[in-house]
């Protein structure tokens, strides 16, 4: 883009440019509009249609260093004989006739540029070993130390140690073939190849016959030293260096690397201090490597004062300013940097003109002004400023800002070609953007080869991709993902972790989930209380109840809380089991050795055998907590029971209730318990017993109690108790709730009865109360009165009698539809603003009508609207269609 562009931009020169995505089939390219002034009033623009693989090589003329085609030639005839065959003589005899035909000039500097290209531009170690075999054979060319130390530090970067001894070893049979100081040669290759001991051991040798290092293989035996933390031997070659005179910048920086690698960075600091002041000459290179400590330390700040100090000494600062800005990008403190740098004023000092615009790209990126960013990056090209990583990374993030991501992408797979390695901020752009993109799977793949690289991005970013992996479904990449990030110990947030192990066990994939729980358990990594809650409900669902039993025990060693709900969900499963008794109590005795024994341990059990329709077990837990001496609480009672009620087991349930008379007065909560447990047996008579045993013991019934009684007195159609029920809360409480509301209103529509039970429990009462209003509703509603349709009318006048919710909406929704549909669409709308969603019964309402009018168009596209929200029609709507 840089160079392709820059030959166009007297066309706009400031003017403002936009970047349109066109696509042609499964082809991309983009225009690039550069807008006069006077672009309002004339409708013409220069276009300029550009690929994106057009815009990733103009921007590879720009990154890569000049003139490589050359050394591009000489890797690409390599690699390609290594395709055809790694060992063949022919191909071997093939690549030499290629290289000999490009006549190249072999001197030590042409082949330490080659190796150094090789390495820095992540060419394959092969080809650079032989490339070095090849030169080691051209007449009038001989390898020098030099040369050896490159391909030496190239085995080392690859880790490539035992091949590096068996070259020495290879080196040491032919020594004749060479014309290189032996001993030079085996000492610094040992050092490079991390055996330090051997390189002081070939050393002490070369003393013992009266020979000496070269200042070269010095500062490589004393740079390796440092490396493996060898510091004795390093104060011991260091003096060696002094003694004779070879002390230079390189020896100043190794020492300096020495002491920040012993975290001694006050020590450093006065080193570099101490040469300044005696005048001898402070490499920049040195001041990085403290920049580089104090960034890994977290004081930037510090570093940031350390370049201004050693900036005022003219100090060639370069490198290190480059090194400060890279690790302030890493880390993700680009907004703090921005703003130390306004305060500082860092502009008005003599910084590096690189520096300068790195400072202002990314201050510019942060604002999201994409082109003046452009316009910037074309001048460092034409004023022939070379980027560094810093610059190729803002590049690459201003391309994600751009909504290029298959530019972004195409330059991202390019990257070894000119030695980019990303940052945080350069990941995460690209991660996001790949993923609000949908590309899910490149966007794996570039966070999957970051985490092999060594690097992990932020824990947001993970999150976006884990969640899109989720909603896709691609759970065995996520999995891959997570697991190698633990290898490698990266530990992804706990929202991340917990929310795969939800996405997989709504897959109903709970053995993966349970799996990828034992990694992260492995690393003491607690989960969250709703993944225990997921995972519990997984295996019970796939009926593995001691699995769940031993995850909520685990979860409650964790510090969780289970709730009654997922207690009484695991004991559910486990009687569902075989041998469902020996694993119930196998699970209470765990509890019972892992928490003091209290009636609230007992209670979890009481009241899951009642749900599971064990009322045998539940009592004989209820035994068990008395014969350990614990007193039953009122809870246990209850959920005792709530066990028999809810098994049919009326008369057990009588004698349990009468023996609770004897031990404990009876307030309102057992007999609410009592009375709503018998309405749900359809135990009417009972239940209405106890409430009038309530109100002369003076125990006012709950609100609960007249709920169930009236809902159960309208289904057994006694309206005339209903009534009474009705008119008693009126004179005890002065209101009705929402519930018995509603349920008045559907049985009014269903009969007449109720009205007519009200009119003559009512004749002669006074009829001006908000009672009295209820009875008009229940008139309109029965259809035994006229009354004015209008919404806000009707609404108004329920909304005196009780609470309005979405059910009063749907009741009156089948009011309204019985007359006019239009008016049921205008009450859905009313429904809507008012702020209530509509549910299922609301969309079932409107399509029941308007099959039963004949309207069956219009009920498809609502049909439509309902499966789009989640809901299904009722068996009585499906009869229409």
């Amino acid at each position: 883009m840089i160079k392709l562009l820059s030959s166009i931009k007297h066309v706009a020169k400031s003017s403002p440019f936009l970047l349109l995505k066109n696509r042609n089939g499964n082809s991309c390219s983009y225009s690039c509009l550069f807008i006069s002034p006077s672009a309002i009033d004339s409708p013409s623009a220069h276009r300029l249609n550009l690929s994106a693989k057009d815009v990733v090589a103009s921007l590879k003329d720009w990154f890569k260093a000049p003139n490589t085609y050359l050394l591009d030639r000489i890797f690409s005839i390599l690699s390609s004989q290594d395709q055809v065959a790694r060992d063949d003589e022919s191909s071997r005899h093939a690549a030499d006739l290629a290289l000999s035909h490009l006549n190249l000039h072999l001197s030590e500097t042409f082949v330490l540029q080659v190796l150094s290209y090789g390495r820095s531009s992540s060419k394959d170690v092969l080809s650079c070993l032989k490339f070095f075999d090849w030169a080691g054979r051209q007449p009038g060319f001989h390898h020098t130390r030099a040369t050896f130390h490159a391909i030496f530090k190239i085995l080392s970067k690859a880790k490539l140690v035992p091949l590096m001894l068996e070259f020495l070893q290879d080196f040491m049979k032919h020594r004749c073939s060479y014309r290189v100081r032996f001993h030079d040669t085996l000492v610094l290759g040992y050092a490079l190849a991390g055996k330090s001991a051997m390189a002081l051991q070939m050393f002490g040798r070369m003393r013992f016959q009266g020979l000496d290092l070269d200042t070269f293989a010095y500062h490589v035996l004393l740079n390796a030293l440092v490396d493996e933390s060898c510091f004795d031997a390093v104060d011991m070659i260091a003096k060696q260096i002094s003694l004779r005179g070879f002390d230079n910048g390189i020896t100043h920086c190794i020492l300096v690397k020495c002491w920040c690698k012993q975290n001694k960075l006050e020590e450093a600091e006065a080193y570099l201090r101490g040469l300044a002041e005696s005048r001898k000459p402070v490499g920049g290179h040195a001041v990085s490597i403290i920049v580089s400590a104090l960034c890994k330390g977290n004081r930037f700040q510090h570093a940031a004062t350390l370049l201004e100090e050693f900036t005022e000494l003219n100090v060639p600062m370069e490198q290190a300013y480059g090194i400060w800005l890279q690790n302030v990008v890493q880390r993700g403190k680009l907004n703090w940097y921005l703003n130390f740098i306004n305060r500082k004023k860092l502009f008005s000092r003599n910084v590096p003109r690189l520096f300068q615009y790195n400072v202002l790209v990314l201050r510019l990126l942060r604002e999201y002004r994409l082109n003046d960013v452009f316009d910037l990056l074309i001048e460092m090209e034409n004023d022939g400023i070379s980027p560094d990583k810093v610059t190729m990374n803002a590049v690459l993030c201003f391309f994600c800002k751009a909504g290029m991501v298959d530019v972004a992408i195409e330059l991202y797979n390019s990257r070894s070609e000119f030695g980019l390695s990303l940052n945080r901020m350069t990941y995460s752009d690209l991660i996001n953007n790949l993923c609000w993109n949908g590309v899910i799977d490149e966007a794996y793949c570039v966070l999957r080869n970051s985490v092999r690289e060594g690097y992990f991005p932020s824990k947001k970013t993970f999150s976006i991709l884990a969640g899109a992996l989720c909603r896709e479904e691609k759970f065995d990449r996520i999995k891959e993902l997570v697991v190698s990030s633990l290898e490698q110990k990266f530990r992804p947030c706990y929202d991340v972790c917990d929310s795969f192990i939800v996405a997989l066990c709504k897959a109903n994939r709970v053995e993966d989930a349970y799996l990828l729980h034992g990694e992260i358990s492995r690393i003491n990594k607690d989960m969250s209380s709703k993944t225990y809650f997921h995972l519990i409900h997984g295996f019970c669902k796939s009926n593995r109840g001691d699995i769940a039993a031993a995850l909520l025990l685990e979860m409650q060693e964790k510090g969780h809380k289970p709730t009654r709900k997922l207690f009484r969900y695991v004991i559910c499963c486990l009687c569902d089991m075989q041998n469902l008794e020996n694993q119930f109590f196998k699970l209470l005795e765990m509890q019972l050795s892992h928490f003091e024994p209290s009636s609230h341990v007992f209670n979890f059990f009481i009241a899951g055998a009642g749900h599971a329709k064990k009322p045998e077990l539940a009592r004989e837990v209820f035994e068990m907590m008395l014969r350990s001496g614990i007193k039953p609480s009122l809870r246990s009672d209850i959920f005792m029971l709530h066990s028999y009620l809810k098994n049919d087991r009326i008369s057990d349930a009588l004698n349990f209730f009468n023996d609770v008379r004897q031990r404990r007065q009876i307030g309102r909560k057992l007999y609410s318990s009592i009375v709503v447990g018998l309405c749900k047996a359809d135990k009417v008579d009972y239940a209405l017993n106890f409430m009038r045993e309530m109100r002369n013991n003076n125990v006012f019934p709950g609100m609960e109690c007249y709920e169930h009684l009236i809902q159960l007195f309208c289904w057994k159609e006694s309206y005339s108790l209903a009534v009474s029920l009705v008119n008693e809360l009126e004179q005890t409480r002065g209101y009705i709730t929402s519930f018995i509301g509603n349920v008045l209103l559907l049985h009014s529509l269903k009969t007449k009865k109720l009205y007519k039970a009200w009119v003559q429990f009512r004749e002669g009462q006074d009829e001006t109360s908000d009672i009295s209003l209820l009875g008009q509703l229940i008139g309109i509603f029965s259809g035994c009165m006229e009354a004015n349709q209008d919404i806000k009318s009707l609404e108004e006048i329920i909304a005196k009698c009780f609470p309005v919710d979405v059910y009063t909406y749907n009741t009156l929704l089948r009011k309204l539809s019985e007359s006019k549909v239009d008016l049921a669409f205008e009450l859905y709308d009313w429904i809507c603003e008012k702020g209530y969603e509509p549910n299922r019964w609301t969309y079932d309402i409107i399509i029941h009508c308007l099959l039963r009018k004949g309207r069956r168009a219009e009920a498809q596209r609502w049909l439509e609207e309902m499966f789009e929200k989640g809901f299904d029609l009722t068996e009585r709507t499906k009869l229409l269609i």
